[in-house]
């Protein structure tokens, strides 16, 4: 077996803000496989200053693993627990190889285009007027999920779209979340949970910084508005210590993005643990590519959740690769009249 790997840097059409900054590009890498005629692609969607795996050798460990594979080592994934967007894309290369179409690699009634994954909104970060515009515009699309980036613009005047939006539409008609990542301090997070409970939330992920175990459990304890971990579960690898997080925190809903937290061996854990704490989740990607978005896609559809998920991140970058990945009305499709063709190898390989 040939095994390589190879940086790609996506290019977003638009910047896009968080409460981390302003994102104009985006770094990815692909491990790719080949041998006697069959191909087998996985992305290590690692992400600049949050994964765990942002650590120098980055490159050296997915150097060491080619030279494993092409030495037929057997890799255990538990070696990689370290490095969970390498051993994602470890995951997806060999289900990839393995499988006669290599972006086929849950075939269900979603790769079919029978079925559609229900998907949020995602409204970034930017002035009052950009956002209202994005709001605008996803409504219009049909999405009933929205999902709002705050933590960047004054606090009153992200109250003021958000009044906006249920000035129109009730929570009955559209399903409101908010992305914190981390934006309230200790002190203030209490009372603009209290003000944000006004709007009829679905929930608010991330609050307050990961690691303040003890003060997220109270926020979950008090909050009027549900809360979901997304940044908390980074760097957590071992079964004990994500039921320690589980049973002192006691959240309302995690948000599992395979690219940071261990692909999907990783995400399997969680869904065992909130499975008997009745915990609810949903998937959401981290800015991959649609190699990256496809595989997460396949195996979200699998766990037939219903509720609206976060994976309509396709459409952000200009030098995306083409796809049957489709996100309009609030839903993300595979148009099997589309099909993924070799240019992907042919970039990756020069």
């Amino acid at each position: 077996m040939k095994a390589t790997y190879r940086k790609y840097i996506l290019d977003f059409k638009k910047p896009g803000g968080t409460s981390r900054g302003i994102m104009t590009r985006k770094e990815t890498w692909f491990l790719l496989l080949e041998e006697g005629g069959r191909r087998g692609i996985g992305e290590c969607g690692m992400f600049r200053g949050l994964s765990s795996d942002d650590v120098p050798g980055y490159e050296d460990r997915l150097r060491l693993l080619c030279r494993q594979l092409e030495a037929g080592e057997a890799v255990p994934l538990k070696t990689l627990a370290a490095f969970p967007s390498i051993r994602f894309g470890l995951e997806q290369a060999l289900l990839s190889f393995n499988s006669p179409d290599p972006f086929l690699l849950f075939p269900s009634a979603f790769t079919d285009g029978r079925e559609p994954i229900p998907i949020n909104g995602l409204i970034w970060m930017g002035s009052k007027t950009f956002m209202l515009k994005q709001i605008r515009k996803k409504l219009e699309e049909g999405y009933q999920c929205i999902k709002l980036k705050i933590g960047s613009l004054d606090f009153g005047t992200e109250l003021q779209l958000l009044a906006a939006i249920r000035a129109e539409h009730p929570a009955a008609e559209i399903e409101l979340r908010v992305d914190a990542n981390g934006a309230f301090s200790a002190e203030e997070a209490p009372e603009k949970l209290n003000r944000l409970s006004d709007f009829d939330l679905h929930s608010i992920e991330q609050p307050v910084k990961q690691g303040q175990w003890d003060i997220m459990a109270a926020l979950c304890e008090t909050s009027p508005v549900p809360i979901a971990l997304d940044e908390e579960l980074i760097g957590l690898f071992s079964v004990t210590e994500k039921t320690k997080l589980l049973q002192i925190i006691n959240p309302a809903y995690l948000v599992l993005k395979p690219s940071l937290l261990g692909g999907y061996s990783g995400c399997e854990e969680w869904l065992e643990l909130v499975g008997k704490a009745g915990t609810g989740w949903w998937v959401t990607s981290a800015l991959e590519s649609n190699v990256g978005l496809n595989a997460i896609a396949q195996w979200t559809f699998g766990k037939a959740q219903k509720m609206a998920q976060g994976l309509g991140t396709g459409s952000l970058f200009k030098n995306n690769f083409h796809s049957p990945l489709t996100a309009a009305g609030g839903f993300l499709s595979y148009d099997t009249n589309t099909k993924w063709t070799n240019q992907i190898f042919k970039t990756l390989c020069t």
